[in-house]
């Protein structure tokens, strides 16, 4: 059985999406994702199901309108069916739980510096995309990476602290806007299809940067009087490999995608670089060469 809301489309689903953000129908929109994610999920197609049913749930999150117009029906079948997804053998899920398990076994700090790195490498796109409607915040990614980095080894000042508080919030609020999911703005990819700024809902992007600062400011605010729990967040690491973007837009198996792989590679570079104990002066080397990197280019 396909999603409680499915029927035959009269148009295929792409002309749906498009039909729907033209008319600014965006309870329309986020039903056409469901529908066509649940097309997916009973064919056996996980990562198209998980691209689908999550661009569904971002909308009628987003809005309380959208929410309640949707319907609780749709929503809880949404959120089932993400549910059931999690544990499919799909690498939105393994490479999660394979970063989760290697962080249990690092040091705080490790796990940081791990998380910044795959920031670093996402400040490039980021510059590229912040002149898409309502994506300027995109294109302070450089200056989070370097406030990030100066604030491991001397303290950062108010005035800085509440920049990286601002960058979170607009980062946050950027993922409920209809900039992000109701945009079919996009900029061209060299030798690949151009990638969309709601192709950055992979992993959830803006909301592991957000949970990766806000974490991180807790760390720099603790003292031995007011201990805080605050392990670090580990979601980050994976947001570099774009695999939205991927699903999105290459046929075949994501682990043969050449951007994946090297992202992949990069990945276990970083944790074997921070296992070695690097100096400062060689983190803030590898930090700048991911800055100036292009990450779409293979």
């Amino acid at each position: 059985m396909f999603g409680l809301f499915s029927k035959k489309p009269e148009k295929n689903p792409e002309e749906q999406i498009l039909d729907c953000r033209q008319k600014r129908d965006w309870t329309g929109l986020a039903k056409a994702y469901y529908n066509l994610g649940c097309s997916c999920m009973e064919q056996g197609d996980f990562n198209h199901a998980v691209l689908w049913l999550h661009r569904a749930d971002s909308i009628y999150s987003a809005r309380d309108d959208i929410y309640e117009a949707v319907g609780e029906a749709l929503i809880d079948d949404c959120s089932n069916r993400i549910g059931q997804l999690e544990e499919a053998p799909v690498l939105y899920n393994t490479i999660l739980s394979q970063i989760e398990e290697t962080a249990e076994e690092m040091e705080d700090i490790q796990v940081r510096l791990w998380g910044l790195f795959a920031l670093a490498r996402l400040a490039n796109l980021g510059s590229q995309l912040q002149f898409l409607p309502g994506c300027a915040v995109l294109g302070k990614l450089n200056r989070v990476v370097d406030l990030v980095l100066q604030s491991f080894r001397s303290p950062i000042d108010a005035s800085e602290f509440g920049e990286l508080q601002e960058m979170s919030s607009q980062l946050y609020e950027l993922s409920d806007s209809e900039d992000f999911w109701g945009c079919s703005a996009e900029i061209p990819v060299f030798g690949m299809a151009p990638f969309q700024v709601f192709d950055l809902n992979s992993m959830g992007m803006l909301l592991e940067i957000d949970a990766y600062l806000d974490n991180h400011l807790t760390a720099l605010t603790q003292t031995e009087e007011s201990p805080e729990e605050c392990s670090p967040e580990t979601g980050l690491i994976s947001c570099g490999l774009l695999i939205d973007y991927y699903v999105r837009t290459v046929e075949g198996k994501l682990e043969d995608v050449a951007q994946i792989k090297a992202e992949l590679a990069r990945i276990q570079d970083d944790l074997t670089f921070l296992r070695s104990v690097p100096s400062w002066e060689q983190v803030i080397q590898r930090t700048k060469e991911y800055q100036s990197l292009d990450i779409l280019k293979a």
